[in-house]
């Protein structure tokens, strides 16, 4: 609790941005004396009916003595919140700490009183709830664990904010008010109210952007040219059926329009509404257009603009102050120096960004923080022929530049329930909120697949742009904890492609087992060796010959699909030679038929890109001109640009106005770097792409019963001039993918069957145990004890064996032994044998340098082994020697617990010895530990054979290990004061184990925001 001294302290940390219900934003911070003004405006303009609820009584205005009170606190037992836009009041908050008498109290009274006013302008933003939230959370660091509150039968609005926020209550009704009692612990039912909220409202938030009814593009050019005036014809031309309007401070009078668009020289002039600006002016001229936006009511921005921290210390302060602008007028932001937005549905049409086409709709999902990257992701979505089908292309693509406010966390919980997106492919360089993407990638991966490819990983560092917790742990187990939470985690863009466009159209593998079949032995093996590398159960393949016809190739695809041993088939083909087209053509449709006859199997198909099978199968989706073989493409001009704008291989070609890329955007390397379709046979000059760097392709087929909870619903491109038309398609119509190297499509197939695992898996989590001899409270009592000596102790060890006791997690004692003396007198009372160890750090745990004797079965060995170590190590006070009774032979491994400042609370395993710690071969789960998730991480090291029986040895008390992980578990979670635990070794026995050695750490735990109101990152 707060001295006197302290009472008058204003607490910033209180201050937060937070996302309201229609997804705009408000800003909560303390009441001060400066806001009388404010507070008397705001009280102004509350209706007389929001007034009577408030006061019981009509209460036209404030007098001075209640202006005073309303903004005098002192930030312990009498609290004032406000929420403000634009910096005006829109709702206020208080509570008055109170006894048992229901009069005015200091601690250690824990109750209080709580009311609310919001003004009637913004009633059902969802303002009460998040103001709720935040000050139930300044009452729990106040001491006050309970709130009262006292509501007139007829204000149904703040009953219902009482009643639906999850906490625990008492309701009663006396003298014609409603009584509402309640604690301020956070229960289950709170937390799943409070994030059901969180998700719809930064959702919202999202949807506003990527689905606005109008459109400035503020900073288009005058004259063709330019970034602003590239993005206003991309905004047109893709044919957004919203309102579009032009906005240039320098606009000659007269002018009225830009490429027939309206154009106006202030967002402030325009009559109509704006719900999104896309700002692509310099960045000093940002501010400017942010406060024009603001006043009139503009939704949100996307700003392109660059100079911001990617530039350096003063562009970083730059974009926090834009933020905090934005944030100001309850504006979202994407950017600043970002790549734009695209929403491909019909009803929306939206392309605010660089790509200078639109891509084809579809149901994929498209998250990049580069903007080189997403250009590489847009064009290997958009490619043709030996790429990607016109029916598999995207749903909604965010490129959040610098992502100083809307993040991935964000774009996933719109993805979460957004009906247009079956998959969700994401390009990330940094993870801002580790705890809080995991816990959204978790719910995500539990509807639909997501799939994630970290860029520098290895660089040590955020790039520079990017707001970044710090954490101590290695990208290695921040990767596996996402993988544990349903990500399917690849590491380069070919590889994100790839098992995206497999997920997005075929059923997901009921298990490992894989047919392989095709008209190529030699293919036929490299596929099972790939399968085996991946850790899938391949059949023997089977070889249809090079002389299998179209109608060999069906049969046998048929009988492997009917085949109840399988699970997945891969198509290997190579091209046939002569009449290759027609022959390829005829296989693409047996395939399909076969297909379509058993629709609860994926198939695959590997194909060597002589011929034209990858065209062909996709063929009647694609809208691309089939190019006369040994000549240019009709309509490619000399540079490779094609009629259509777009490049020979498929590429996007840049517009007029598209902006150079900064070398901080991360261009893809060479091996990433899109290849280019052939449209002639390759020459001796030439130099043409690996197959690994190919695209997959696709091929149509009826509807299977695939994972995507909704159809399709993209009509056929309309054909350009000089291209084919498609034929029309069945909405649902699976389409099967086609891959140019076995690797490829066999690493795909099992990322999904890994996935598919983890959904089944996900289905029934188990159970975190509760076992009937862990004295929560009087770990509580002895942690609070020994915190009063200060903050980052380092337990001792009578002190560790006490704490981890009451957890029962048992630790056999070891007794110093600075001399031989002693040595045996520690010996005499643990009962001999013994074992002698050096405890100094070098030496600690490492039984390979000889600082351990074992078995010492009477003092005369015990004496010979301590004149050994100290002969060989130093002396008694440098090797820190203990005796230790001796535990039964097994096998050593080490659990370890840690508090991570981002990812949360986590748990790690392992087995003990430099072996391990080499390779690396530990295992990590997040904290609480379920059962089934004790099991799995035994089992998930590589070195776990040596527990279950490794060359005939013994098979280790297994059962005992799971029970020992939930119990440190369970300490870490019931109690985030202890920061680190170690326990090592663990000799795991036959039958029992044996903790050796342990340390424990307390501090005071780190901010834990996923338990606390709902905000946005600070600025």
């Amino acid at each position: 609790m707060q001295s006197s001294s302290e009472r008058s302290e204003y607490p910033a940390h209180w201050e937060a941005d937070v996302v309201l219900r229609d997804g705009g934003t408000a800003r909560v911070r303390p009441i001060t004396v400066d806001d009388a003004e404010r507070l008397v405006s705001f009280y102004e303009q509350v209706s007389d009916e929001s007034k009577y609820y408030r006061f019981f009584a009509p209460y036209p205005r404030l007098s001075a003595k209640d202006v005073h009170r309303f903004t005098h606190h002192d930030f312990v037992d009498r609290v004032g919140l406000a929420a403000t836009i634009g910096g005006e009041f829109i709702a206020t908050v208080r509570y008055d700490r109170i006894g048992a008498d229901g009069l005015p109290a200091s601690a250690p009274a824990d109750e209080a009183e709580v009311a609310f006013l919001v003004q009637d302008a913004h009633q059902g933003r969802g303002v009460a709830s998040a103001l709720l939230e935040h000050i139930a959370a300044v009452a729990r660091e106040r001491g006050i664990r309970r709130f009262a509150a006292e509501v007139l039968p007829a204000n149904s609005k703040m009953i219902k904010v009482f009643t639906d926020a999850g906490y625990t209550q008492k309701r009663s009704f006396e003298d014609g008010v409603v009584r509402l009692e309640f604690g301020l612990e956070p229960t289950d039912r709170s937390l799943a109210v409070q994030r059901a909220r969180e998700q719809r409202a930064e959702a919202r938030s999202v949807r506003r952007l990527l689905s606005p009814g109008s459109i400035a593009v503020v900073g288009a050019g005058r004259t063709p040219g330019g970034v602003g005036r590239g993005l206003l014809g991309n905004i047109r031309e893709a044919g957004f059926t919203g309102r579009l309007y032009a906005v240039n401070s320098a606009l000659p009078p007269g002018r009225t329009d830009l490429d027939g668009v309206p154009a106006f020289a202030s967002v402030r002039d325009i009559d109509e509404p704006v719900d999104l600006a896309v700002v692509a002016v310099p960045a000093e001229y940002v501010p400017e257009v942010v406060t024009e936006c603001g006043e009139h009511g503009v939704q949100g921005l996307v700003v392109i603009s660059a100079g911001y921290a990617e530039s350096g210390p003063d562009g970083r302060e730059r974009q926090r102050a834009l933020v905090r602008h934005a944030r100001a007028y309850g504006m979202r932001i994407i950017g600043p120096n970002a790549f734009g937005i695209i929403n491909t549905a019909p009803d929306v049409r939206l392309n605010a960004s660089l790509a200078p086409e639109m891509p084809r709709p579809g149901r994929i999902g498209l998250f990049a923080q580069s903007g080189a990257i997403g250009i590489a992701l847009l064009s290997r979505l958009h490619r043709r022929g030996g790429g990607v089908t016109g029916v598999t292309g995207v749903s909604t693509f965010v490129s959040s530049g610098n992502r100083a406010d809307v993040s991935g966390n964000d774009v996933l919980q719109y993805w979460y329930d957004d009906p247009d997106t079956d998959v969700a492919l994401m390009y990330l360089e940094s993870i801002g909120n580790p705890r809080k993407f995991t816990r959204l990638a978790r719910r995500t991966a539990a509807a639909k697949p997501l799939v994630v490819v970290q860029g520098a990983r290895h660089g040590g560092a955020a790039p520079q742009g990017h707001a970044v917790r710090a954490t101590r742990l290695p990208h290695t187990t921040v990767s596996e904890l996402l993988r544990q939470a349903g990500v399917i985690r690849v590491d380069t863009i070919t590889e994100l492609v790839d098992a995206g466009l497999l997920l997005a159209r075929q059923p997901l593998p009921r298990g490992p087992r894989v047919a392989i079949l095709g008209n190529s032995e030699s293919l036929g093996l490299l596929t099972y060796d790939a399968c085996l590398s991946e850790g899938l159960r391949p059949l023997p393949p089977l070889d249809l010959t090079t002389q299998a016809s179209a109608e060999d190739f069906r049969s046998a695809l048929s009988r492997a699909l009917a085949d109840d041993t399988c699970d997945s088939v891969v198509v290997t083909a190579i091209p046939a030679i002569g009449e290759a087209s027609v022959a390829d053509a005829a296989l693409a449709q047996a395939l399909r038929s076969a297909a379509l006859t058993f629709p609860t199997k994926p198939v695959l198909v590997v194909h060597v890109e002589l011929g034209g099978l990858a065209e062909a199968l996709s063929a009647a989706a694609s809208t691309a001109p089939q190019p006369a073989t040994g000549t240019a493409a009709a309509g490619t001009s000399a540079n490779g640009t094609t009629a259509a704008g777009t490049s020979a291989a498929g590429t996007p070609a840049p517009a007029t106005g598209t902006r150079v890329l900064h070398p901080a955007d991360h261009p893809p390397t060479e091996a990433d770097r899109p290849p280019t379709s052939a449209v002639r046979p390759p020459t001796a000059a030439d130099h043409p792409p690996t197959a690994a760097d190919r695209p997959p392709t696709w091929a149509d087929s009826p509807p299977t019963g695939t994972t995507a909870p909704h159809p399709p619903t993209e009509e056929p491109a309309a054909a350009k001039e000089g291209e084919e038309t498609e034929p029309e398609t069945e909405p649902d119509s699976r389409l099967i993918p086609a891959y140019p190297a076995a690797e490829r499509a066999v690493r795909a197939l099992a990322e999904a069957v890994r996935y598919a695992q983890w959904r089944r898996d996900a289905a029934d989590p188990g159970k975190v145990p509760a076992y009937e001899d862990i004295d929560e409270p009087g770990a509580a009592a002895l942690i609070d004890g020994l915190l009063t000596r200060g903050q980052g102790l380092t337990l001792g060890a009578t002190e560790t064996y006490e704490l981890l006791g009451k957890y029962g997690v048992d630790v056999h004692r070891a007794l110093p032994a600075p001399t031989p003396d002693d040595a045996e007198a520690a010996a005499r009372a643990l009962g001999y044998p013994v074992a002698l160890k050096a405890t100094a750090p070098h030496l600690r745990h490492r039984a390979d340098l000889g600082g351990v004797r074992l078995d010492l079965a009477d003092e005369e060995q015990l004496r010979r082994a301590y004149a050994e170590l100290t002969e060989l190590f130093g002396k008694p006070e440098e090797l820190r020697p203990v005796v230790q009774t001796m535990a039964p032979r097994g096998v050593d491994t080490v659990v370890r617990a840690v508090i991570d400042p981002a990812a949360g609370a986590v748990l790690s395993f392992g087995l003990a010895g430099a072996a391990s710690q080499l390779l690396d071969d530990t295992a990590h789960r997040l904290i609480p530990v379920t059962d089934r998730e004790a099991t799995s991480l035994i089992r998930s090291i590589r070195t776990a054979p040596l527990l279950f029986g490794w060359r005939g040895s013994a098979p280790v008390d297994t059962p005992a290990l799971e029970e020992l992980l939930l119990r440190v578990s369970r300490l870490v979670d019931d109690h985030p004061e202890v920061v680190a635990i170690t326990l090592e070794p663990v000799v795991v026995a036959p039958h029992g184990l044996s903790v050796l050695g342990a340390s424990v750490r307390l501090d005071r735990p780190p901010a834990r925001d996923d338990l606390g109101p709902r905000t946005l990152p600070a600025y």
